[in-house]
């Protein structure tokens, strides 16, 4: 029986529970392991004051945290690994970064065919590139990705999912809907593991993301792209402002953060429907730059 590694790391259990969807057909043709990433010490769930913007220089610049050890076993021969993830700040949440950085991750990785698993609010493609390099420096070679997205208009999902952060709270409240991904595509992904358990046993793992793109397993709004692609920017250099005041969790760079809540807010709720109209009037004027674009953050190369 061939095996398969899931590396995953969930606060709220979204992402494992979707990690768990997919997988679950493969298990005809896999003996499957789960092995979470634990942060040491733990990041806080739900969010607290300002701890909620606390992770975000150290998020788009990369930093890693450390790990508990992992429970893998480092001399298995995995046929597949999959890296189930969600996106902080338009960068690979942080765990997930640190253990992409680790020296387990660079032998477990090599010469080894990855499937890449998100469930996030609405923009994680800023992520998913920094991922891909990870994974090519590390030896490794993806051949699959599924991203799950909250599909609640921008900033719909913006408070309900501020909301689950900071208090706990994802049930759908008297104004607004339940936050996160809906239970029924979760629960639906398992089509997916049908396709990447066909692929391995025909053969075919080239023609995976191809097969996967055709049963909807990657959304692309170009507009949403072009956002991240802008934003991502003036994240980092939000991030080195911060990051000269201290590192994570150090007092003395309070006040920056603050500053940078205040920025990102007034972006969301301000700024960003003007840009979102103003990419919306750029792509259909040029739809061929838009296709582009959903090409490329469609693949896997």
């Amino acid at each position: 029986m061939k095996k398969a590694l899931v590396i995953y790391y969930s606060q709220t259990g979204q992402a494992c529970e979707i990690a768990e969807a997919v997988t679950l057909p493969l298990k005809a043709g896999f003996e499957v392991q789960f092995e979470e990433l634990q942060p040491d010490p733990p990041f806080p769930f739900p969010w607290k004051g300002i701890s909620f913007f606390q992770t975000f220089p150290e998020s788009v610049q990369e930093i890693p945290c450390k790990l508990k050890p992992f429970s893998f076993d480092r001399d298995e021969n995995y046929d597949l690994v999959i890296l189930a993830f969600q996106t902080w700040y338009l960068s690979p949440s942080i765990p997930m970064n640190s253990f992409l950085q680790s020296p387990e991750a660079k032998r477990l990785l090599k010469n080894k065919p990855v499937v890449t698993i998100q469930g996030c609010r609405n923009m994680w493609a800023m992520a998913q590139e920094r991922i891909k390099l990870r994974i090519l420096e590390a030896g490794g070679r993806l051949v699959g990705n599924i991203v799950l997205v909250d599909r609640h208009p921008n900033l719909i999902s913006v408070i309900t999912i501020v909301r689950w952060m900071t208090t706990g709270k994802k049930e759908r409240s008297r104004w607004f809907p339940a936050a996160g991904v809906p239970e029924k595509e979760i629960r639906d992904t398992s089509q997916f593991g049908e396709v990447i358990l066909d692929a391995f046993q025909n053969d075919r793992l080239n023609e995976l993301q191809d097969k996967l793109l055709e049963m909807g397993a990657v959304c692309i709004d170009p507009v949403l792209i072009s956002i991240e692609r802008r934003g991502i920017m003036m994240f980092r250099i939000w991030s080195r402002f911060i990051l000269k005041k201290g590192v994570y969790g150090s007092e003395a760079r309070t006040g920056r953060l603050k500053l940078f809540k205040y920025y990102l807010f007034a972006v969301i709720f301000l700024i960003s429907p003007v840009v979102s109209l103003l990419f919306s009037i750029i792509h259909r004027v040029n739809p061929a730059r838009a296709k582009r674009m959903i090409r490329y953050y469609s693949g896997v190369g």
